[in-house]
């Protein structure tokens, strides 16, 4: 199958501060990995709304503008190919389904990762499987490769722009559980702070000023406090690329083991060899980044029930809480 088999949703709202600039550079700028023909492609056809309005190549995007596309593949230009993947289907019927995505899957291909993508999976499911349906899989959101949990898959374009309307207007439930390091003088509160590339490195994003990036809201709250650090509840409010990681790293707590985000080393915590011994395994235990997107609710498109998923733990994740509690509970380090 190929990648133009495989629909994906972008949605954009200008910033007020945006200047007059077309609507191909637009989204080009903002959609990594696309080319311009491809988007003026999609303008072409029809896929790329503006304020619910068609538009031509040579639109001036203005402040406030909401924009819609839909792109016939992935943001790479590869073939997602059908691959047979066991998908941990949570639930499903005739307009979506829901999955608990494992860690160190990718959702999309793209550089170093070119098959074995939740993309690949889907694209077999939908259409090579066992329970082949010939229906295009549409991705609702995204949780980063190293972020494992329940993810949301549209069946359709109607359903799916109902559910991506939905995140758009905040009224979905994400929560997440975060191992971050150290103990959070309070032990509820909300981050803001406008999120946007880092000016030194593209893959990393940071907090920006007001009148830069994009407008993003975090609310935490402390479950467990081990002291060197804590496992904590995130809800998002707004849903930007790597929203949690980068707003729990600017408020001095980053999540544990997250090597682009500085929590990869030893940030809280006694100098003694034990206490390092003991972070050094459970590094080796979780290589990745202690983030697990754990329950999500949303209001069915089809039925307007109230729909409510809640995931367990991977088992990485799990064993280093374990262990965190058993030093918080009865072991020191001291030497």
């Amino acid at each position: 199958m190929a990648t133009e088999d495989f629909h994906t949703l972008f949605e954009f709202d200008a910033d007020r501060g945006q200047s007059p600039v077309r609507i191909d550079k637009f989204l080009v700028d903002r959609i990594e990995g696309i080319t311009r023909t491809k988007v003026q492609q999609g303008i072409q056809e029809n896929r790329v709304l503006v304020n619910g309005q068609v538009v031509k190549a040579n639109y001036k995007v203005r402040p406030g503008d909401k924009i819609r596309i839909i792109v016939f593949e992935e943001p790479k230009d590869y073939e997602v190919k059908p691959e047979k993947m066991d998908l941990n289907i949570v639930y499903e019927d005739d307009v979506l389904l829901v999955l608990n995505k494992p860690a160190g899957i990718a959702v999309h291909p793209g550089v170093g990762n070119y098959t074995g993508t939740l993309s690949n999976g889907l694209a077999y499911y939908f259409n090579d499987g066992v329970h082949a349906m010939n229906r295009h899989p549409y991705l609702v959101h995204r949780i980063d490769k190293n972020t494992s949990g329940l993810l949301l898959v549209g069946k359709t374009e109607a359903s799916t722009k109902h559910l991506a309307d939905q995140f758009k207007a905040h009224t979905t439930v994400r929560k997440y559980n975060a191992l971050v390091w150290g103990s959070l003088e309070e032990k509820e509160g909300t981050i803001k702070g406008n999120i946007g590339r880092s000016t030194r490195e593209r893959q990393v994003f940071t907090v920006v000023d007001e009148d830069q990036g994009k407008h993003a809201v975090t609310h935490y709250k402390v479950l467990e406090d081990y002291t060197y650090a804590s496992l904590i509840e995130c809800e998002l409010e707004t849903g930007r690329t790597h929203q949690i990681r980068v707003h729990l790293k600017h408020i001095g707590h980053p999540l544990f083991s997250d090597e682009k985000y500085g929590g990869r080393r030893i940030r809280k915590g006694v100098v003694f060899s034990k206490y390092k011994q003991f972070v050094e395994n459970c590094f080796e235990i979780m290589p990745r980044h202690a983030l697990h997107a754990k329950t999500l609710g949303f209001v069915h498109p089809i039925t307007g029930e109230q729909m409510f998923f809640d995931s367990e733990w991977p088992d990485d994740f799990a064993e280093v809480i374990r262990r965190w509690r058993s030093v918080n509970d009865s072991y020191s380090f001291d030497e």
